[in-house]
Parts: C-alpha cells; structure tokens; sequence
C-alpha cells in the first residue's frame, strides 16, 4: 500500500488559496444573510482561518470566539461610542493568528502585531469611512435589525467588506503568510 502522504496533491500556494477562497465566497456568501444567526465576523475569521488550513480549525472554540465581535459591533455607547464593524474585528483576529503562527506571540512580535492591525483599520476606513457597524451600514442593528434583512445590507454592503477584507489581510500579513503557512 502506498504511503498517504505520496498520494496527496501538493497544495496550492496560500495566495493562491486567498484568490480561491474569495472566489468562492461571492458565490456561496450572498444566500447566508437571510440565515438567522448569521455572524459577519465569523465569516471574515473562519474562512481566513480556512485557507490557512488549520488542523484545528473545525474547533468551536474559533467560531465561538467569533460570534460575539459581529454583536459587539451594534453596540453604541451613552456618550456616542459606536462599535466596530464585525468584518473589521474578525479580520483582525485573523491578523493575529497567522502572525502568531503555531505558539503564542512572543512578546517582542507584539508591537508589529498592533501594527498591522492598526494597518488593517487604516486602509478599511479609507475605502469605506469608517471601521463603525453603525456608520457603515447606516442603521443601528440593535434596533433596525429587520430594516437590515430588509434593504439586503448583507448583499449589498457586508459581503464586500468580506472579500475586501480577506484580500487585505493576506496582502497585509504577506511575509508571514509565505514563511509560516505555506
């Protein structure tokens, strides 16, 4: 019998993989807004986390982990505070993951880590205004959650803040991404 590993295709090269996943998601994202339940930071941080092939990855803990960034950015403050959008949070988490690689950051790496997410935040706002839910989609979810699914805001603003932000990240974490993950 042949040894597994001989009879396995090579993988395709990660930025490749980034390219696929994309190309994937405009096809099979649009229909999930009409899900209950559904979690655009989870979308962003699982499917990132996807190309990345992570042994791990089908672990609740990741999704779990997800979910709430998507309701914390409905969230606004007394005083005018206004949280961030999901995409961005899951995004940035990502950010983390492959920068961190296998272990844990080590400390010294942290401060290029707050970088590149600062980085992340920059180039999003500068092609959509702004890193706030609120402010990007135009409604306070915590209340007009229903004008939301109505107007399909989903389709028609939160997939492309997906693709954006997936393409992003990986040109953003480019070194890391070839030496750590391919």
């Amino acid at each position: 019998m042949k040894d597994m590993q001989q009879t396995k295709s090579p993988k395709k090269d990660i930025f490749q993989r980034f390219k696929d996943k994309i190309e994937e998601l405009k096809e099979t994202l649009p229909p999930t807004g009409r899900e209950f339940g559904n979690s655009c930071a989870r979308h962003t941080f699982i499917n990132i986390l996807d190309v990345l092939d992570l042994e791990e990855f089908d672990s609740c803990y990741y999704n779990n982990l997800a979910i709430p960034f998507s309701g914390f950015g409905s969230y606004i403050s007394d005083k005018g505070w206004k949280g961030p959008c999901g995409v961005v949070s899951g995004a940035i988490a990502a950010i983390g993951i492959i920068m961190g690689d296998h272990e844990n950051t080590k400390s010294q790496q942290v401060p290029l880590v707050f970088t590149k997410a600062i980085q992340f935040a920059y180039k999003f706002e500068e092609k959509f205004g702004s890193v706030s839910c609120h402010d990007l989609v135009g409604l306070d979810l915590s209340k007009d959650y229903q004008k939301y699914k109505e107007q399909h805001i989903w389709e028609k603003k939160c997939c492309d803040f997906i693709y954006f932000s997936i393409d992003l990240v990986s040109k953003l974490t480019r070194k890391d991404l070839k030496t750590k993950w391919q």
